[in-house]
């Protein structure tokens, strides 16, 4: 009887150790739900397209091309395209340049700041070294360029008082016109009506207005504050390591709402590093733990939620109706297209493609399982099916390409390539044909 009892109290035990991991494995699963364009989707809300511009002063200006982060570009390029020029940038790159007052600048990860002249390559100013980390891209305004820093080049991690700051440098000439000295500083500047936007590891999203360097407001989400703001209609939408996204006033950092991954009673989900993303009324932003994420802008109330497997470091880029590459509405898949290794780079949409990076050392060290591969690459897919059209064989952590009127700017692992593309140069050859001849000089005789 005693033996029953024991047989069937271990039998009991394992059950509840199943139902325990049964029950864990429900409350700790990342959230899944589908959307509809019927709740807060808006299409008047669509990025514009490609739609050429005339030319102007900073043709590609912060991260993500316009304080929306949406990633489109308005230059139509497209591959192939002939190298014009190469930059060794010494260490990895881990965020695109900006382009703007005929310059390319670009922060290096280990404290080199590089402005080239965007025709030639050739040194704008002087490199600077500020042997201090950076992963962010240069902010361009009012012929100034902005730029955060992190600690020293271990970059703070374990330094029990790390620093940072943001610095704001003559674009032409590189001479340094003030630094707001904080905490490490891993956020792109956002620049708005005036005022520099951007988190740090004190937690704090902070409002700082430029014309006299005076904070405005700090809000303080409780833990650090890595992403990049990114801004619409009058609100600044950014999120924390702690795996929370905000609205604030842009204007008064008044909390408008605060939303949450977590999707059970295990509380919070992993972490967010990626800039959050917004077109049509809706905050596109993923999570560590592998899962996209759509929350009403207005209302801050997740539309939909899609688990894509290990982890989402990169931030969106959106392109008529697709979050790359899933319906924005819906968030169902539209396309999808297996790399060499492993994709930590943010898209880019330009003429009709999607261009991406692979990595093939990121996530060696990861807990979870992340593709290796033996290639470094820059692929560009086409935007409505997926099909590859082209690739480059450098690539990282960087979303790989940004533009102007006259080239694209790709980042590789370390190295900054001008690239020049097949139009442009058939136009300059068709320009040096219809030149009219040189009258040929008569040789005087003797």
């Amino acid at each position: 009887m005693v033996k029953k009892l024991l047989i069937g109290g271990v039998a009991a035990l394992v059950l509840l150790g199943a139902a325990t991991g049964i029950y864990y494995w429900q409350a700790s699963k990342p959230i899944e739900k589908r959307g509809s364009e019927k709740v807060e989707f808006d299409d008047s809300e669509a990025p514009s397209g490609e739609q050429k511009p005339k030319r102007i002063e900073t043709p590609w200006p912060t991260y993500g091309y316009d304080n929306q982060r949406r990633k489109v570009s308005p230059y139509d390029h497209r591959p192939p395209f002939t190298r014009r020029w190469s930059l060794d940038a010494k260490d990895t790159l881990e965020f695109p340049p900006t382009t703007g007052y005929g310059n390319v600048y670009l922060a290096q990860q280990k404290g080199l700041f590089f402005a080239v002249n965007a025709k030639t390559g050739k040194p704008a100013f002087k490199v600077k070294n500020f042997k201090r980390c950076a992963a962010s891209s240069p902010t361009l305004h009012k012929g100034t360029v902005y730029q955060a820093y992190m600690d020293f080049v271990e970059c703070g991690e374990n330094d029990p008082n790390p620093t940072g700051f943001l610095i704001a440098m003559d674009a032409r000439t590189g001479k340094e016109k003030w630094r707001k000295k904080g905490l490490p500083i891993e956020s792109s500047p956002l620049i708005e009506n005036g005022v520099a936007y951007y988190g740090s590891w004190d937690n704090k999203v902070h409002a700082l207005r430029l014309r006299d360097r005076k904070e405005i407001w700090a809000y303080d989400t409780g833990e650090r504050v890595n992403t990049s703001p990114a801004y619409s209609k009058g609100r600044i939408f950014v999120a924390n390591q702690a795996g929370s996204v905000y609205a604030l006033d842009a204007r008064t950092g008044k909390l408008d709402w605060e939303a949450t991954s977590a999707s059970s009673p295990l509380g919070a989900r992993e972490f967010f590093y990626a800039t959050p993303v917004v077109a049509y009324g809706r905050v596109y932003i993923g999570n560590s733990d592998g899962t996209m994420f759509a929350f009403g802008a207005k209302s801050g109330k997740v539309l939909w939620a899609r688990p894509l497997g290990t982890y989402i470091y990169a931030s969106a880029a959106v392109y008529e109706r697709k979050v790359f590459a899933l319906d924005a509405a819906t968030g169902d898949t539209k396309w999808s297209k297996e790399l060499d290794s492993a994709v930590h780079s943010s898209p880019v949409v330009m003429g009709g493609l999607v261009y991406t990076a692979a990595c093939s050392s990121c996530g060696s060290e990861a807990a979870r399982y992340v593709k290796m591969g033996t290639k470094d690459l820059t692929v560009a897919l086409d935007a409505e099916s997926g099909k590859e059209v082209w690739r480059f064989p450098n690539g990282k952590y960087a979303s790989p390409v940004i533009a102007d009127e006259d080239r694209v700017y790709l980042t590789g692992r370390s190295s900054l390539y001008g690239l020049d593309p097949q139009q442009a140069v058939g136009q300059r050859k068709a320009a040096s044909i219809q030149d009219p001849p040189r009258k040929k000089r008569r040789r005087r005789g003797r």
